[in-house]
């Protein structure tokens, strides 16, 4: 059994978001992303094959769907379809952003 801190290496990288892998197995991955002002660049589309449960720890983003944009706030989760298109519109500039995502 290994601990982990979702709070430690919280770094600040103004250039590119950063990826942890916490857990993974053949049917679930589980990591943390740590914003800061990152978002998805113009005309790109998340389809994912894995349905992905998302929880903010940290920060404001915006996620934009095909006909919607959802705002989360610390503390807000969303479940993301498999293969529904998304985007990251915004993350927050003066604060990390810290996402748990789960791929299932």
């Amino acid at each position: 059994m290994e601990k982990y801190n979702i709070f430690e290496e919280i770094i600040i990288d103004k250039n590119e978001e950063k990826f942890f892998e916490i857990f993974k197995n053949e049917t679930i991955k589980v990591e943390k992303i740590v914003s800061n002002g990152q978002k998805s660049p113009d005309n790109f589309w998340y389809e994912q094959e894995q349905r992905e449960f998302i929880l903010l720890i940290e920060g404001f983003a915006i996620l934009e769907f095909e006909n919607k944009e959802v705002e989360l706030k610390k503390g807000d989760c969303l479940n993301i379809e498999a293969m529904e298109k998304h985007r990251v519109k915004f993350t927050s500039l003066d604060e990390s952003t810290i996402w748990l995502a789960v791929f299932y």
